[in-house]
């Protein structure tokens, strides 16, 4: 059994950081999980998924939760946590979500759907265009997380009915995005930054992500 230890604090200097320093409650209890690589369905995945999300980050008051329709995020409450509540019990609609709420600040997070602006399937170019801007990080970050679950990442322009283009300047975008954040150009959001930390550390052994790793035409 994979022995899952507390985490609530984590130094994070940089993208390719490893667990640098951690502080361990010992009156909260241990989680126990099979191992990452020994899950075989969806459906294992994404609760081995909830189970160490919902543990690693549970002193910022959040959970990670199933959705039966569309994603959408919740706000704490007196008596409940802050939901980040992701569609259909589909991984990757899970870790789109986590994206989202890692790039949030903390006035954001108070808001409904993180204060998110958004326009459904069937929007002009001009709506696509501002759609695809909002995008670009959370699913550069996407995409990260991917990588380091050893998933598959495919961007989303969510416009099936609408003027989408094909996507290919897009796409050429959320690369750049993440070649900006190992350059350091860009800085990776701390929660973003600890959560791929946490990944690492269960399913690559504590390897780090590589720039190396992303490829452009992996997009196509």
């Amino acid at each position: 059994m994979h022995l899952l230890q507390p985490q609530t604090e984590v130094n994070v200097s940089s993208l390719v950081s490893t667990l640098s320093s951690s502080n361990s409650d010992s009156s909260r209890p241990q989680v126990q999980l099979s191992p990452w690589a020994n899950l075989q369905t969806e459906s294992e995945q994404v609760d081995w998924l909830i189970l160490h999300f919902n543990h690693w980050f549970s002193h910022l008051n959040v959970t990670l939760v199933k959705g039966d329709f569309e994603p959408e995020y919740f706000p704490a409450t007196d008596n409940m946590p802050a939901r980040i509540q992701f569609a259909h019990g589909f991984f990757n609609s899970a870790l789109h979500e986590i994206s989202h709420w890692t790039i949030a600040g903390e006035k954001r997070r108070l808001l409904p759907d993180l204060g998110y602006w958004y326009a459904p399937d069937g929007r002009t170019a001009e709506q696509q265009a501002l759609f695809e801007q909002v995008e670009i990080k959370p699913q550069a970050i996407e995409w990260l997380f991917s990588k380091a679950f050893g998933r598959k990442f495919r961007v989303s322009l969510d416009n099936l009915t609408g003027e989408g283009g094909d996507g290919s300047s897009f796409k050429d975008d959320v690369y750049a995005q993440v070649q900006r954040y190992f350059s350091g150009e860009a800085k990776l959001p701390r929660d973003a930054a600890r959560f791929i930390s946490y990944i690492c550390a269960c399913t690559r052994g504590g390897k780090n992500l590589q720039s190396d790793e992303f490829i452009r035409e992996m997009l196509d």
